[in-house]
């Protein structure tokens, strides 16, 4: 989808799970002009989180059809983020893009509705779910040969660069971007807003340009198969002990100790 747009300074900024809620920020004059950043808010449909997933019979994937479908929270996120820089006026305009079936189209008007200018779709035929195998912001960062940082937690602004606060293992980490850039977004970056019915009412009028994969060369020769997907082990109950001694017990029972 990379001919759509005329790159120059971006930031993206992606959802730390396997969606593409990226955002892409290009400078339409000199860098340290932030307000004139334009934002690429990727978001993808998935199934609802509050939805219980089922796994098919045959065990090829999980059932969708019939399924609540909405944007994935970290896409959300990702969003969220985007209209705050807009409002802190350190962006200008603000892209949403998707690439999925017709349906996706409903996922990009949510994006408006929440605050982004307009929306970009990608047809590609088939459905998708969440992965979540936190991929897509280190590939896109490869792919661009863009500098990155990954489970965001804060960003902010510093003179020619972002500031960003990433959560690791051992705490968190302080790194510094220069654009263009890649950013993955973590759970506690913000706190997604509710999009108010007048924004929804006026997302249905802004506009979507609408592709298919086609039109940007894309193969989408499948490269890798699902051998087979299979329910978690169910987890076996647990017992309630009265004391320290029954405990020890029961534990050299299982042989544990």
């Amino acid at each position: 989808m990379w001919p759509i747009f005329d790159y120059g300074r971006f930031v993206s900024i992606i959802s730390s799970s396997d969606v593409y809620g990226v955002v892409w920020m290009r400078s339409l004059a000199q860098l340290h002009k932030m307000a004139n950043l334009r934002v690429l808010v990727g978001v993808k449909r998935v199934i609802d989180y509050a939805v219980k997933i089922r796994v098919k019979p045959d065990n090829s994937g999980v059932v969708t059809d019939g399924v609540k479908h909405s944007m994935n929270p970290f896409c959300e996120i990702a969003m969220e983020e985007a209209v705050r820089l807009k409002e802190k006026k350190l962006a200008k305009e603000i892209i949403a893009v998707s690439c999925g079936p017709a349906q996706a189209q409903e996922t990009i008007r949510t994006a408006l509705a929440m605050g982004a200018d307009r929306g970009i779709h990608v047809e590609v035929t088939g459905k998708s779910i969440d992965g979540d195998n936190n991929q897509t912001g280190q590939m896109t960062a490869a792919l661009l040969d863009w500098p990155q940082a990954t489970f965001a937690s804060e960003v902010t602004k510093e003179n020619d660069h972002l500031k960003v606060v990433r959560e690791i293992d051992g705490g968190l980490e302080t790194v510094k971007v220069t654009l263009p850039a890649v950013i993955t977004a973590d759970l506690r970056l913000n706190e997604p807003r509710y999009a108010t019915l007048p924004n929804i009412m006026k997302a249905k009028k802004k506009k979507i340009a609408k592709h298919k994969a086609a039109d940007f060369g894309v193969d989408l020769t499948p490269t890798l198969e699902v051998v087979g997907v299979e329910d978690p082990p169910v987890r076996q109950a647990g017992q309630k002990v009265e004391s320290t001694e029954e405990l020890v017990a029961k534990l050299k029972d299982s042989g544990v100790v």
